[in-house]
């Protein structure tokens, strides 16, 4: 839960740069954090495999 609310709180802070930097440097953070959400769903995933059936 922690890095949900810390993946939200950077990608805020991101976006309210994003007017202030150049589009290379905006696209190389989305990757980043896209990579970082990707890595946190498939660590999830592994912990807690989906439930059938309910």
């Amino acid at each position: 839960m922690v890095f949900i609310v810390a993946a939200l709180l950077l990608l805020g802070v991101v976006l309210g740069t994003v007017a202030h930097v150049p589009l290379p440097v905006s696209l190389v953070l989305a990757a980043v954090i896209g990579v970082w959400l990707l890595i946190f769903s498939a660590r999830e995933r592994r912990r807690r495999p989906l439930q059938r059936g309910r």
